[in-house]
């Protein structure tokens, strides 16, 4: 299918279902089943089977016609994280079960990883599943979950070998958020919001109906995932001058009073550091378009997070006295961040973040040394040590 088929299948689509006059969720169906979600899926589940790169034809054509989206950013983790994994990993029957109301919104999806003894070194969590018949007890904590306090499913990796070297004995599952053994209580953050939480787990159950991957693979499919995740935070499609640079360019222009030969250096600075990532994310995709995401998203998630983080402190260096300004700290539960609708004292608190969630910069600077660069890997004492035998 070429792209004049592809617009042909979207007017159809418009025609059938005009947006002005059909439900949102009903024309969101419609879009699912017509293959128009995301295009690079296979036939039957939201997608055509063609490449990557076409899907902007589908939005720019939508967009146009008024149509209705699925609020991606309160659905970013279903859609950047759970939904890559589980085409890749899950059977024919958990595709079509969680895919389509994955990607219309109908269900919020988290992601269940680190814990409070296992963040940078994820491979050593504590969260244990037992098997019962054909249903695993899952009790522990989980910790810094976005979303989970509106959310209806989550990935989850757990122990399910103590027995095992710590990176042999996980298992991945999907869990019901809605489980009368999961508790979720807000982390209020230094922006003064919760949109992290900490997950308690106690006697939980999971059908093994919905585990994704075998048993013991958990390790496996989980770097899937945290390679889907870092491209999702740094390999995203933006125009020039978009993002943290587009703020600070814009109060540098509006206020020449405040401009100095430092800022305006700092300010220069930022400006082709964004343009060299925002061009480095088109060759990523490009990539991914003919295969899957590799270490690269490592690397550009690094650099979004330094970028955002440098950029917002020139913001608020910039604002002088306005820059310490703080619209509340009232405590809030976000459903997602929102940058670009607050001021630069929101940008700046938050922007520290970056540089913790979707994986440490610290260790992403492992991954781009041994997975780019080709050098030595860490020594490593506990790689052949039973889970079990390690100190905590």
């Amino acid at each position: 299918m070429d792209e004049q088929a592809l617009l042909e299948r979207v007017a159809a689509l418009l025609a059938e279902h005009p947006p002005a006059s059909t439900e949102t969720m009903d024309f969101l169906h419609a879009r699912f089943d017509a293959g128009l979600a995301w295009v690079h899926f296979p036939e039957g589940l939201g997608g055509l089977g063609l490449p990557r790169s076409l899907q902007p034809v589908v939005e720019k054509a939508l967009h146009a016609a008024g149509a209705p989206d699925n609020d991606p950013r309160r659905i970013g983790i279903g859609l950047g994280m759970a939904a890559p994994t589980i085409l890749a990993f899950g059977t024919d029957e958990q595709k079509h079960r969680y895919l389509r109301p994955l990607w219309c919104g109908e269900e919020v999806w988290c992601q269940l990883f680190s814990e409070p003894g296992a963040g940078s070194d994820l491979a050593g969590l504590a969260t244990r599943a037992v098997l019962d018949g054909d249903t695993w007890i899952v009790n522990g904590q989980k910790v810094w979950t976005s979303s989970a306090h509106i959310a209806d499913r989550a990935i989850i990796i757990v122990r399910t070998d103590p027995d095992q070297p710590k990176h042999a004995g996980l298992s991945y599952f999907v869990l019901d958020m809605h489980d009368p053994g999961v508790e979720v209580r807000p982390l209020r953050q230094i922006t003064g919001e919760a949109e992290f939480n900490e997950v308690f787990l106690t006697d939980a159950r999971i059908p093994d109906a919905d585990r994704l991957g075998e048993v013991g693979e958990g390790w496996k499919v989980a770097n899937a995932t945290l390679s889907s995740e870092r491209v999702a935070i740094g390999g995203s499609a933006f125009p020039r001058e978009f993002g943290m640079v587009m703020k600070v360019a814009e109060t540098w222009r509006t206020r020449p009073e405040l401009r100095t030969a430092e800022t305006h250096e700092r300010l220069l600075r930022g400006w082709i550091d964004t343009e060299v990532a925002r061009i480095t994310a088109t060759r990523l995709r490009q990539k991914l378009a003919a295969g899957v995401p590799g270490p690269e998203g490592s690397a550009m998630k690094l650099s979004f997070a330094r970028i955002n983080q440098q950029l917002s402190a020139l913001e608020v260096d910039l604002l002088g006295d306005d820059g310490l300004r703080y619209d509340s700290w009232e405590m809030r539960r976000p459903t997602h961040v929102d940058f670009f609708g607050k001021d630069a004292g929101y940008r700046y608190l938050r922007a520290k973040g970056n540089s913790i969630e979707g994986g440490t910069s610290e260790v992403l600077r492992n991954v781009v040394a041994e997975r780019v660069l080709g050098l030595p890997t860490e020594h490593r004492v506990d790689k052949d040590v039973p889970w079990k035998d390690l100190p905590r």
